[in-house]
């Protein structure tokens, strides 16, 4: 068996299963009408083309929220909706999510409509003050639902059927009993179990981009097929929103990918130029580490609304320098980074008896503290918070790991908090500056109380397979290519080789952080890996034999082609 063959075995891809997931059907889609309410978003959607009614698409700062707006506009213009405007809200003036002062403003406008993406599911006291301001109001969302849903003409929103259906779904996918056609709905019996969803972990522009679908079969002026020009808007926010990438996800970001590297939009080209990816090779890691944190800078320093505007630029001049301005905030806000991380360091030292690190700082921008949060619990393996005092208030972001859940944890401390939410690994949190000391002690005592054990270890890599050096070949590497997209539910596969010979160590970067080992197995065949700001133990000296956990590539350099590998983790053997 090849590797290739080994690793596809390994992840269960074998038989039919093995050929659907190498080529994902995009005709295989799911009926969008099988969502919560989407008959419901798209009868007064219909209606509202008809009056030509003045229309608000309520997006997020983030990049799913941003594609996801971004989708819908283009979209309704298709469709020939003609008073169809956006409002983005800022990250230090509304924060997250909708706000009663915005609905309020956005009555002003004289709209009537107004449609969420990526966010609203658990907005009831804006939406009641929209329909007191005459404002009917859609949600598309992916967060997490309240046991009521608020009082919206729709909340279509997957984690709905999560929360009345969960015995029918397994991480996030109809269970294989409970699986349905996803062709048009059909009736339901009396006392039969209903159609649901297959799928569930759509992100927010998943989401928009299954309303685009079913308004097709209603409006005209977006022929069948035509909204695959769409996709590179739904790649990049799926990717960076971190999804998983199996069923809907893979085959919309396998395709938009595909969409991406001939893209229409001048926005996109320009922001691929300045980042440095070649369109004919992008890929969703020059999606989440490339194009997705130049367009997050925006929204967190400034506004998000200039991501959006280099998105909808018409004009390769206008798209190149919205494009640059994003590149000079991703520096301004890598320089800012580093120095919160630095000084964070220092303070997560007073702390090591800690199972959580809990960290705060004056002039800690909160735009940016989620970023250093993941980079601590890199270093330290401990799930982080990590918050900026502004005066009275301090206000920051969650990342966790494992079995520790970041938004329950906040949750047991409702009676100190301001405010809180989020995700298992992801979450925002608000809280008076004089109540931190407490709150670091309530998050330690609930991580306590959870009894967890050995969690550092599932940081660790795990290997698809055990091999050789001499397999590691180009030809393998190239179908492994195969498996892209890599992300979220789909990892580019880990080798690992055990017992190898160190033959060489060389250290690079300013400050020798960075090292780069050649490597021998027992046949003679050589490998070098190498480790970006590597930890200590990376640094083995040659002669030492180790077994290394690693991801090979395939390296070009002066027109030639080698096999090299990114080290993941070693253990002196």
């Amino acid at each position: 068996m090849s590797l290739f063959d080994e690793i596809m075995a390994a992840r269960g891809l074998t038989g039919a299963a093995r050929e659907v997931f190498l080529n994902p059907r995009y005709e295989a889609y799911h009926d969008p009408f099988l969502l919560p309410d989407m008959e419901k978003a798209v009868t007064r959607l219909v209606a509202a083309r008809k009056k030509q009614e003045h229309i608000t698409i309520y997006g997020d700062y983030d990049i799913d929220g941003l594609t996801a707006t971004t989708i819908l506009l283009d979209a309704f213009v298709s469709f020939g909706f003609k008073y169809v405007d956006a409002f983005i809200p800022n990250r230090f003036v509304e924060g997250y999510g909708m706000t009663v002062d915005a609905v309020e403003r956005i009555a002003a406008t004289g709209a009537t409509l107004i449609v969420t993406v990526d966010c609203g599911s658990l907005s009831e006291k804006e939406i009641i003050r929209a329909k007191e301001l005459g404002i009917d109001v859609i949600v598309t969302d992916h967060h997490n639902v309240a046991s009521i849903q608020p009082p919206a003409i729709a909340v279509i929103n997957p984690k709905r059927l999560l929360q009345d259906y969960p015995d029918r779904y397994q991480d996030f996918l109809l269970k294989p009993s409970e699986e349905t056609s996803s062709s048009a709905v059909a009736p339901v019996s009396r006392g039969e179990s209903p159609r649901l969803y297959p799928f569930l972990d759509l992100a927010g522009c998943g989401v928009a981009f299954k309303l685009v679908q079913a308004l097709q079969t209603r409006l005209k002026g977006l022929p069948s097929g035509q909204e695959k020009w769409l996709l590179d808007l739904v790649a990049l926010g799926t990717v960076c929103d971190v999804v998983t990438l199996v069923d809907e996800n893979r085959a919309n970001v396998y395709w938009g990918l595909k969409v991406l590297a001939k893209t229409r939009r001048s926005g996109l080209r320009a922001l691929m130029a300045v980042a440095g990816v070649e369109p004919e090779k992008v890929n969703a890691r020059a999606l989440g580490f490339a194009l997705g944190p130049r367009m997050n800078a925006a929204g967190r320093l400034e506004t998000a609304q200039l991501a959006l505007d280099m998105l909808r630029a018409r004009d390769s001049t206008t798209a190149l320098r919205a494009a640059q301005q994003l590149d000079e905030l991703n520096r301004a806000r890598r320089a800012q980074q580093d120095v919160i991380f630095n000084e964070a360091i220092i303070q997560a030292e007073e702390y090591t008896d800690d199972p959580v690190l809990v960290v705060s700082g004056t002039g800690w921008n909160h735009g940016i503290v989620g970023i250093v949060a993941a980079k601590l619990l890199e270093k330290y393996k401990k799930p982080t918070f990590v918050l900026e005092e502004m005066d009275d208030i301090a206000k920051g972001s969650a990342r966790s790991y494992g079995d520790f859940s970041a938004v329950d944890a906040i949750r047991a401390s409702d009676d100190i908090i301001t405010k809180g939410g989020g995700h298992k690994m992801a979450a925002g949190v608000t809280l008076p500056t004089a109540a931190i000391t407490q709150f670091r002690q309530r998050i330690n005592e609930y991580y306590r109380q959870q009894k967890l054990y050995d969690q550092a270890a599932l940081l660790l890599p795990r290997a698809d397979v055990t091999t050789t050096f001499d397999q590691v070949n180009e030809e393998a590497v190239t179908l492994i290519a195969a498996l892209e997209p890599f992300g979220n539910g789909n990892p580019q596969p880990i080798m690992r080789s055990m017992n190898v010979l160190v033959i060489n160590q060389r250290r690079m970067g300013t400050d020798s952080q960075h090292v780069k080992l050649e490597l021998c197995d027992d046949a003679g065949h050589a490998l070098q890996l190498l480790a970006f700001s590597a930890p200590k133990y990376f640094f083995v000296e040659p002669g030492q034999r180790v077994t290394i956990w690693y991801q090979p590539d395939i390296n070009e350099w002066r027109g030639r082609r080698s096999v090299e590998g990114r080290l993941l983790h070693l253990e002196v053997t």
